[in-house]
């Protein structure tokens, strides 16, 4: 049985992980040892990722974690999946990329197939990770290179890492025909394209689509309250005709490892070039300026201003029924109601402990504002909760909202 090393044990590098452990020998690599140690006694961190199939992959003797890169040793493919996040300026940060090339180079000595799932711009594959590695190594190694985007959606069942079409593109026939080998195992439909650079552009572009989408309607939200109609009743109606269109939804803010950070890295690839990328930039602006107008129009029904009432933020995660707080817009309006001079507490029993604090009972505020609602949340309670209660969701009938 073919070995495979999978470099991140995350969202996309564990669910990889699970699937590719029904037809390979796998080594899930993280350098979270608190990670590695629940995932060795199967449980699961992840959700989609049943703590059940993590057990029996390990039963079976095909999934082990580690923390230790030496374990990587004698893989036939490695795949790295790690985080692709902006820095401080919201540029792109390829720390963890370089960190896995790194692991690689020192410990592979054999020809392998290197897998790069992490979203980065086009070019990453050929210009970064493969130079990186060969110039890290202390012998040379002919690797083939290869591009897989990943497409993971936290907390969906209907679309997972079988029935999600995949695009892939090795530097070389070769690669390319060995990545298919792998992915064919696990994944009912592989498109391949013509080159590494465009299955990476392929994957900015469509979550730029989403965010351009999304502030796009963010935007209207505003022109809507302004002219005295209902966001939510005009989109319905828009939705009404049969073709072009396609129906987005406003919110406090876009959140995820993709939508808030994808769109950069495409920006920064074209400033590069010398293309301005003007919708991607005014995207990104509108959905950081979100709960900063959520936070005023809060202010605006509550005589002006937050100072001295009790504010409490309810769901915390970025999107509902999961506990993924990444670039959560929440984060953003508890920030913005705190300049304000709202005393802020939060509620969301799915993430339970975040930032070094606990959620709090839901009740006994001045003021609620809703950013995520989980399934499995009282609406009626939520309602409830406060004198006033502010929804960025549009699933309160009877609360204030966009």
């Amino acid at each position: 049985m073919a070995k495979v090393a999978i470099i991140g044990q995350g969202y996309v590098g564990l669910t990889i992980s699970a699937f590719a452990a029904k037809s390979y020998q796998v080594i899930g690599f993280d350098n979270n040892e608190k990670v590695v140690d629940r995932l060795n006694q199967g449980i699961s961190h992840i959700e989609g990722v049943k703590s059940e199939d993590i057990s029996a992959a390990i039963t079976a003797g095909n999934y082990r974690a580690t923390a230790n890169g030496a374990d990587i040793a004698g893989a036939d493919i490695v795949v790295i999946a790690v985080p692709t996040p902006l820095d401080k300026d919201r540029k792109p940060d390829l720390t963890y990329i370089e960190s896995a090339c790194k692991l690689i180079a020192e410990n592979i000595t054999n020809p392998v197939l290197v897998i790069n799932e992490s979203t980065s711009y086009p070019g990453t594959i050929r210009s970064v990770i493969k130079p990186l590695i060969e110039k890290l190594a202390t012998g040379k190694v002919a690797h083939l290179y290869a591009i897989s985007p990943e497409r993971v959606d936290p907390g969906r069942s209907d679309w997972d890492q079988k029935n999600t079409p995949r695009l892939y593109a090795g530097l070389t026939p070769e690669a390319s025909k060995q990545t298919r080998e792998f992915y064919s195992s696990f994944c009912d439909k592989l498109v391949e394209v013509s080159s590494p650079e465009v299955a990476e552009a392929a994957k900015l572009f469509e979550n730029t689509f989403r965010q351009v989408n999304i502030a796009l309607v963010n935007e209207f939200a505003q022109i809507s309250h302004a002219l005295g109609i209902s966001v939510y009743e005009t989109l319905d109606a828009a939705d009404t005709k049969p073709y072009g269109f396609m129906k987005f939804n406003p919110s406090a803010g876009v959140g995820g490892h993709c939508i808030p950070v994808d769109p950069s890295y495409l920006s920064h690839v074209a400033a590069g070039l010398g293309v301005p990328a003007t919708f991607i930039e005014r995207a990104n602006e509108v959905n950081l300026e979100m709960p900063k107008y959520v936070v005023a129009r809060v202010a605006a029904d509550n005589g002006g201003s937050l100072k001295g009432k009790k504010v409490q933020v309810i769901g915390i995660s970025y999107k509902a029924n999961v506990a993924d707080t990444r670039e959560t817009p929440a984060e953003l309006v508890i920030e913005e109601a705190k300049k304000a001079g709202g005393e802020v507490t939060w509620h969301d029993d799915l993430v339970g402990t975040w930032k070094g604090q606990s959620s709090t009972p839901l009740g006994g505020a001045d003021i609620a504002i809703v950013i995520t609602l989980h399934d499995g949340v009282d609406k009626k309670a939520v309602l409830a909760s406060a004198p006033y209660v502010f929804d960025t969701t549009g699933k309160l009938p009877g609360a204030k909202g966009l």
